[in-house]
């Protein structure tokens, strides 16, 4: 509830940003001022301080020093938003922190989910964890029957305490951390979200002995899944003392510490908390959330329900959300890289705001993602910063010098230098085309949050604050097809406004298990009215009235047999007698996991010829209309730039309200300009990324839902890639290939309305299980597809003779699953469920093999992939219906042709350095070679030939590749090699021929088995491609396939290994490399899940080759099975080691190990089958990377692999790993 006010004072709401502090005051008599001043500036400590003194000094009209304590008995309140937590989170400077982690998983946060953050970084450049010691504590909880009685349990889960916990020998490592200085101690054990019984423990004995913060995961994120989960307590652990620090010094800005004065601070859920509660991971997202409060108290209307979109754009970044009634939570985001679990405002950052810096790089502009921050601060700052995003809007005369505050220069006396800006942008087209650019960028969130989640873009309303929105509203407004902008007369520091209009919050939550059902709806009515009981008696505890407490209940939900939960409340759907008495959630969950489907209208502009409005100098008066202007409001705080064909109205009260016209007519001309180049690329991405979205919404299975295992793209008429978001490396090229297979084969045949699925090697397929699904897009008029869309996605089973369809034996196509070349899955308009059924089941009239053993599935994801492509032709037809055909696909043409000009740059540099000739070699672990020479010739072209000749023969196993793949792999490295971003489409392949050996591994007979090809060969390119340009050491060339089958179902997922050393980097350890990025599942989900445990899931220490630069290490996973099923492996660089690169030795070869509960340790080799028991132990040694440059001994510290201790093997508990999921 909003805070009761006192009979008199200053009220001060304050949000420091990331490079302005916007103060809100409301002084006695109702007198409001504002004030923005830099976050970050030598001539004061505290900007919120400062902002307070400033305010005071001048309402009381005495001189206030900097270096005096402020007397705060005036004060009513302070409020206040910060980024002091995310700050320090961005920078790396909290405090010195100690994990303490169950043995077995001292490396399981750095792990995390195996997956990359950029694919394209050779250096897997990540953050690093937030602790630099670990504890591993002897304990163990494990998953048990449910005659389990556990005291303390949580509804529907029973667990064994399988180890207790060993106290005397954590005091001695307690006690060691200690001794090195290190106060701040984070606690993970596995399962404690169920019983913290063990971490409480940890935590009472580390306050004993003297650690001033002690974060226990139970304590700080109390949910199931322990990467994210332990993440969390680690950031509390890390910046909560700072974050006290911080508080303190603020309050010594005062005098008595301001004693007696309500000092509240704003968490990340958009509720205010008291001081003393305020830190931690709770902090992070301060400042954002107080913005969506204010335009959510501000702009909407709840009697039309019109829904808001929240646009803040910052100096540094880019802020969107969405309000419709309600504040949209989610319980886990990703900050910094670090993936916090707790409640939080859905807020999407892009990385694109007034500081973003201006590149022009390939004949492309680019905007962002570096920002010149708040000190130097762009050009125009006068502190000798680089050229921004303020800079160009300076140059354009959207930025008016005499109304922004005159803070800048030296002296901090001097207004914005416009000489400086145009002296380095000189032509105001390239300034315009910047800006047109960096407004794309900004629709790329909001496209996301709004048209991928079933949401009409334009039927919200814009709500544009923070200090440059009002600069791009219209423009982006337009874009998205939106007719109103809102803009609050407090627009520049809304998120200051929102502070002082915000409700107080008190949060308490608990882990639940239990399905919901009638028979789950007691328990969980109790629980809900114990925590309702807690958030009362904690306002109450704050000086609240009964009657100003409301609390409202939320549920987090997920479909059974996924990991993709939703935090939902029951507003408007009452309770019924079939419901929970708190309300109906399932139908509250259902409203929101599967929206419903609108057409989508983008309104896109292609602007080509330069409109800069008038510069005008007065502010708006009430009822004035304002047509294409740049209108100062806010006295003086932020600028609005009034878009010719909008009509800007200035209510009563002083908000603007701006009808978005619809602007000049998009020009249709097709010759190539710079800036529309780069529009449509973020366009033609854009499509490809909702593509993907809708995809994972609306699959069912583990591997596309949670593993993220599916890519998606555009293609023009040819066939050729337009743009293929970049989910999974491997897919890159082969999908091309498959759909130009098509276009042969079917020609003529194809009509409107039919959808082609196809997974054949022969027709561009990479393995069976990956099922391609391609629709022809049509135009009026036009006889040919004008387009086509198409999405890959990996099924769980296909067929054939092994669970999973990954048999590490098959030695035909046959044997591998159900086979589809040209099959027409939609004809007019209808899905052909009985031919596709009857088509998944043929594999069973196969000896030995069997039908697909997940066909609900398998229809209910071609279903999923059908719609998604169907988003992809609604994108597609509305960016024609803005510009014609005729200039879309010569866009395309020059999107293309730019990824073209990058590779033949990238070509020719290396001519110059390598010479005229480069060529490679590897093999593969049964000894056949793949063999490569790059011919690039010296002249200017930049053109080469990528030859495989001497690579050996189709082998009889299954490591055979498809030559899409090998395509794919070689698009992959090209792009590694470019170094930026650049559009992924056939451009790419343009500059190069490519030579393949009929009939060789890299390009087999029709029904070659081809299952390994996909996830092992497509590694053992990528090396051999590397290898010839000299780029890294050989990363660990395998994805580590592990499968197992029982009878309660079937569980699939690659491995981490380590990954090469370059010449300016070490290898990254425990990380997915090259053509894979999957996700692992979190090991307290496996343990649930599936009949496995978890033993062991960390580094393997001296398997990266040593160098100059150390390859990254391998990873050690142990699995003990607790019911009968059939392992199955399938692996290389088992008898190979990945290669070091100059004078970096190999890394080490990886090692397939079985336990059997007698005591007998069997080598399986790297592709085996093998029947398990109960008891049984698998021991997964992954490849390490290679080292680069000759070691600084010169000797091999490597030796050989670790060998296995039978004693740790059988000692501790089960631990199983699951691929965790993309928010969205």
């Amino acid at each position: 509830m909003a805070a009761p006010l006192a009979p008199g004072g200053f009220e001060f709401a304050i949000d420091r940003g990331g490079t302005f502090t916007d103060v809100f005051a409301r002084c006695p008599g109702g007198r409001v001022r504002v004030l923005k001043l830099l976050s970050e500036d030598p001539a004061y400590r505290d900007a919120p301080t400062e902002g307070i003194r400033r305010v005071l000094q001048e309402e009381l009209g005495v001189p206030l020093p900097r270096d005096q304590p402020l007397d705060a008995s005036g004060i009513r309140w302070i409020r206040m938003g910060t980024t002091v937590a995310t700050n320090a989170l961005l920078q790396r400077r909290g405090e010195r922190a100690a994990l303490a982690v169950t043995r077995g998983f001292r490396h399981l946060l750095h792990i995390g989910t195996q997956a990359r953050p950029q694919l394209f970084d050779l250096e897997v450049a990540m953050p690093e964890v937030l602790y630099e010691e670990v504890i591993e504590v002897d304990e163990r909880l494990i998953p048990e029957q449910p005659d389990c009685h556990l005291p303390g349990r949580v509804a529907g889960v029973t667990l064994l305490v399988q180890r207790p916990l060993d106290v005397a020998r954590l005091r001695e490592d307690l006690e060691r951390v200690l001794a090195r200085g290190i106060r701040s101690l984070a606690v993970l054990l596995l399962h404690s979200y169920a019983w913290p019984g063990h971490e409480q423990q940890v935590g009472a004995l580390a306050q004993s002995l003297g650690f001033a913060q002690v974060s226990l995961s139970s304590a700080v994120a109390g949910m199931a899944r322990a990467v994210p989960r332990g993440l969390t307590a680690c950031a509390d652990a890390y910046l909560s003392p700072g974050v006290r620090r911080y508080l303190r010094g603020f309050c010594q800005g005062f005098r008595h510490g301001l004693r007696g004065v309500q000092v509240l601070f704003m968490r990340s859920d958009g509720g205010l908390t008291p001081m003393d509660t305020f830190g931690g991971a709770r902090a992070i997202l301060s400042g954002p959330a107080a913005g969506v409060v204010g335009y959510a108290r501000t702009t909407f209307d709840p009697q039309d329900g019109t829904p808001v979109i929240g646009f803040d754009m910052g100096g540094t970044s880019t802020d969107v959300s969405r309000y419709a009634g309600e504040f949209e939570h989610v319980f886990e985001a990703t900050t910094a890289g670090v993936a916090i679990q707790s409640p939080q405002l859905h807020i999407s950052t892009v990385a694109a705001g007034g500081g973003s810096r201006l590149f022009f790089r390939s004949g492309l502009y680019v905007v962002g993602p570096e920002s010149a921050g708040a000190h130097p601060g762009p050009a125009c700052y006068r502190k000798g910063g680089p050229l921004t995003v303020t800079d160009a809007n300076l140059v354009l005369g959207r930025l008016l010098p005499e109304f922004f505050p005159r803070i800048f220069g030296p002296g901090e006396d001097q207004p914005l230098c416009r000489d400086t800006a145009a002296a380095a942008l000189s032509v105001e087209e390239v300034a315009l085309g910047f800006i047109r650019v960096a407004n794309e960028a900004m629709c790329r969130p909001i496209r996301a949050l709004t048209e991928a989640r079933g949401h009409e873009a334009a039927r919200h309303v814009l709500a544009c604050f923070g200090g440059a929105g009002g600069q791009h509203a219209c423009a982006i407004a337009r874009t998205l097809g939106m007719a109103r902008v809102f803009i609050h007369r407090h627009s520049g520091l809304l998120s200051a406004l929102g502070l002082a209009l915000a409700d107080a919050v008190q949060e308490e939550q608990e882990p639940c298990a239990l399905p919901y059902g009638p028979g789950a709806f007691p328990r969980l009515e109790e629980r809900l009215r114990e925590l309702e009981r807690r958030c009362r008696d904690g306002l109450r505890a704050q000086g609240f009235e009964p009657e100003q407490i409301r609390t409202e209940p939320f549920l987090h939900l997920r479909y059974e047999g996924t990991d993709c939960a939703l935090m939902v409340s029951a507003r408007g759907h009452p309770a019924h007698p079939g419901s929970c008495a708190a309300g109906d959630f399932l139908a509250a969950f259902t409203a929101r996991s599967v929206p419903q489907c609108h057409q989508l209208c983008p309104s896109v502009t292609a602007l080509s010829q330069c409109h800069c409005p008038v510069p005008v100098s007065p502010a708006l008066s009430q009822s004035h209309h304002s047509p294409g202007v740049p209108a100062p409001p806010d006295r003086r705080r932020s600028t609005i730039v009034v878009e010719p064909g909008c009509v800007a109205t200035v209510t009563r009260f002083g908000d603007i309200n701006i009808a978005v016209g619809a602007g000049p007519a998009a020009a249709r001309d097709t010759r190539l300009e710079p800036v529309r180049l780069s529009v449509f690329s973020h366009r033609f991405m854009s499509i490809a990324e909702q593509m993907g979205r809708a995809l994972q919404r609306s699959a069912v299975s583990t591997n596309i839902k949670e593993r993220l295992d599916f890519s998606c793209a555009l293609f023009g008429p040819d066939g050729g890639l337009v743009s293929n978001a970049p989910h999974i490396p491997v897919h890159l090229g082969a999908m091309q290939e498959a759909v130009q297979f098509q276009i042969r084969n079917l020609g003529p045949e194809l009509r409107e309305g039919d959808v082609i699925l196809s997974n054949h090697p022969r027709a561009g397929g990479s393995h069976l299980p990956d099922l391609t699904v391609i629709t022809p897009v049509f135009w009026p008029g036009q006889p040919r597809p004008v387009f086509f869309v198409a999405s890959r996605g990996h099924h769980a089973d296909v067929g054939g003779c092994s669970p999973g369809s990954m048999p590490p034996h098959s030695q035909s196509l046959a044997q591998e699953g159900a086979t589809f070349v040209s099959f027409k899955l939609v004809t007019n308009g209808e899905f052909q469920e009985q031919a596709v059924t009857e088509a998944l089941l043929a594999p069973g009239a196969v000896p030995g093999c069997s039908g697909t053993r997940n066909l609900r599935d398998n229809l209910a994801d071609l279903r999923a992939q059908v719609a998604a492509n169907q988003k992809g032709i609604g994108l597609v037809r509305e960016l024609i219906e803005q510009h014609g055909l005729e200039v879309v696909q010569a866009y395309m043409g020059h999107v293309q042709a730019n990824a073209e000009l990058a590779v033949r740059d990238t070509l020719r540099a290396v001519a110059a350095r390598w010479g005229t000739s480069l060529a490679a070699e590897d093999t593969m672990d049964d000894g056949t070679p793949i063999r490569l020479r790059v011919v690039p010739p010296p002249s200017p072209q930049g053109s080469a030939v990528f030859d495989f000749g001497g690579t050996g023969p189709e082998v009889l196993g299954n490591c055979n590749t498809p030559r899409a793949i090998t395509l794919s792999a070689l698009i992959y490295c090209l792009r590694c090699l470019v170094g930026h971003d650049i559009p992924l489409n056939q451009g790419c392949l343009a500059p190069v021929q490519v030579r393949i050996p009929p009939g060789s591994i890299l390009d087999p007979s029709p029904e070659a088995a081809v299952v390994g090809g996909n996830v092992l060969t497509s590694q053992r390119v990528v090396d051999v491609v590397l290898r010839a340009f000299g780029a890294c050491a050989a990363s660990q060339g395998c994805m580590n396939n592990v499968t197992f089958g029982s009878a309660r179902g079937g569980y699939y997922e690659t491995v981490a290994g380590g990954a090469g050393a370059g010449p300016g980097w070490a290898g990254r350890s425990g990380v997915h490399t090259h053509m894979t990025n999957t996700r692992i599942t979190d090991p307290e989900i496996l343990e649930l899940r599936y009949p496995v445990v978890l033993r062991r899931f960390e580094l393997r220490a001296g398997s990266g080759g040593a160098g100059r630069h150390r390859g990254g290490d391998g990873v050690i996973r142990e699995l003990q099975f607790r019911e009968p099923t059939q392992l199955s492996v399938l692996s290389e660089r088992r008898a190979t080691r990945p290669y070091g690169m100059a004078g970096g030795l190999p890394g080490a070869p990886g090692l397939n190990l079985l336990l059997r509960r007698d005591g007998r340790l069997i080598n399986l080799g790297g592709k085996s089958s093998v029947s398990v028991e109960p008891g049984d132990i698998f021991r997964l040694l992954t490849p390490g990377g290679g080292g680069f440059g000759p070691p600084e001994d010169g000797g091999d510290p490597q030796g050989p692999p670790e060998p296995p201790d039978p004693q740790d093997l059988w000692r501790g508990s089960a631990f199983e790993f699951r691929q965790a999921q993309e928010a969205l």
